[in-house]
């Protein structure tokens, strides 16, 4: 085992990053295929089977397919896990940020469970999805962390650029969870006899845009000012986040032109999780070490 971050670590990291949102990809494809049934019990795929339910044929496959990706996701946030474990007491920060994943497969998998037993309900699944995403921004922070050395951190940049981020990060979220809502009100169920949550697909698509808009406007203002103040950290991953947010309003209009093609929905899901780790990372990046301490 290293007793340091190593190119291995890192490795790993990217490992964690790659998976978590692969998690997203692969449960869109299960929702957007109308397999979210293809298993209907859990942990078994049926009472008598752990792989295949005959009645829903291939989309048992991809249900399962889905489930056992969770033991990939396991076996990398061990892995970096052990990677860390000589040097758990000089980076405590990088042991819990290995732990969280290792241990929220478990949790994930009860979230999923919820799902399939109580019939896909839709907020059940939009919080399956919050929780993916911000094991996403986590694992974002992982990757950012090995990169850097341990220590406390200090706020580095103006009250107004940090409230001006913080804006932006609630405004994005605002506009993930408008998402969500407005993902569970379309067609869009995961099974063909799944419940919708019966709010106004129309009024959540013109609330989730304008959230959306009012996301880029503030994160742009972070930008400017961050690159006004040579807080280039904090600028660029405020720059990476209005270049996630510029594809996911072309994608978002496509969608509603096209009447919401699976492929489309799809991406969308997994621009959203990058957009909020963009956006995490940049209100991390408000806190910086001491130059004595990153020197």
């Amino acid at each position: 085992m290293p007793d340091r971050v190593t190119s291995r670590v890192r490795a790993l990291a990217w490992w964690v990053f790659a998976t978590q949102v692969l998690i997203i990809g692969t449960g869109g494809a299960v929702r957007l295929t109308g397999s979210g049934l293809g298993c209907d019990t859990w942990p078994k795929c049926t009472s008598e089977s752990f792989v295949h339910n005959p009645a829903m044929g291939i989309h048992s496959y991809i249900e399962f397919g889905n489930r056992t990706l969770f033991f990939l996701l396991e076996i990398v946030a061990i892995l970096a896990v052990i990677a860390v474990w000589r040097f758990r007491k000089q980076r405590r920060d990088l042991l819990w940020l290995t732990i969280i994943p290792a241990l929220s497969v478990f949790i994930q998998a009860i979230i999923g469970g919820i799902t399939v037993l109580t019939g896909l309900n839709p907020y059940v699944v939009g919080i399956h999805y919050l929780a993916s995403a911000a094991l996403v921004m986590l694992a974002a922070l992982l990757v950012l962390r090995v990169y850097s050395g341990p220590g406390p951190r200090r706020l580095a940049v103006s009250v107004p650029l940090l409230q001006t981020v913080w804006i932006a990060a609630i405004f994005g979220l605002i506009t993930v969870v408008l998402g969500i809502l407005t993902t569970g009100s379309g067609p869009h169920a995961g099974d063909g006899g799944a419940a919708r949550n019966n709010l106004d697909s129309e009024a959540l698509q013109t609330v989730h845009a304008v959230a959306a808009y009012a996301t880029l406007l503030f994160t742009a203002v972070a930008a400017f000012l961050a690159r006004s103040e040579r807080a280039y950290r904090v600028a660029r991953w405020a720059g990476w986040s209005i270049v996630v947010m510029l594809f996911q309003i072309l994608v978002g209009i496509a969608q509603a032109r096209l009447a919401l093609p699976p492929l489309l929905v799809g991406i969308h899901m997994v621009l959203a999780s990058l957009l909020a780790a963009g956006l995490f990372l940049a209100l991390v990046e408000t806190r910086q070490r001491p130059a004595k301490l990153s020197a």
